[in-house]
């Protein structure tokens, strides 16, 4: 059983910078395939990136957003840089044990409660 809560969401402007993270429970953090999804209001849930050995981006934040993680914390992170408009949703953190890459909702197992991101032009 994994136990995700992230943080560090809020209101910024266009352009700006956030940082979320994700503070995992459980004694196998390292094992698992760690991802970040957002999801806008009548929208699906979409994957934004995720991080095994390697990371991978959701093209619409590919150069913009950075995820990384911190075994030894069980904790992983994204760095958003120039936030845009369409950037706002609540983002949710997710842990999987499936194949990688995992680009799917139903790749992950675990979810945290997502932290709002909104972002003002």
């Amino acid at each position: 059983q994994v136990q995700l809560v992230e943080s560090g969401g809020g209101l910024v402007q266009a352009g700006d910078s956030l940082r979320l993270s994700c503070a995992a429970s459980g004694r196998t953090f390292s094992s698992y395939t760690m991802g970040w999804f957002r999801q806008a209001p009548g929208e699906e849930r979409e994957f934004v990136a995720g991080i095994r050995a390697i990371a991978r981006y959701a093209d619409s934040v590919k150069g913009r957003f950075t995820i990384s993680r911190d075994n030894a914390k069980n904790t992983v992170f994204l760095q958003m840089n120039s936030l845009k408009p369409d950037d706002t949703a609540n983002y949710y953190c997710a842990a999987g044990s499936g194949r990688w890459p995992s680009l799917r909702p139903g790749d992950y197992e675990y979810w945290g409660q997502g932290t709002q991101v909104t972002v003002s032009s």
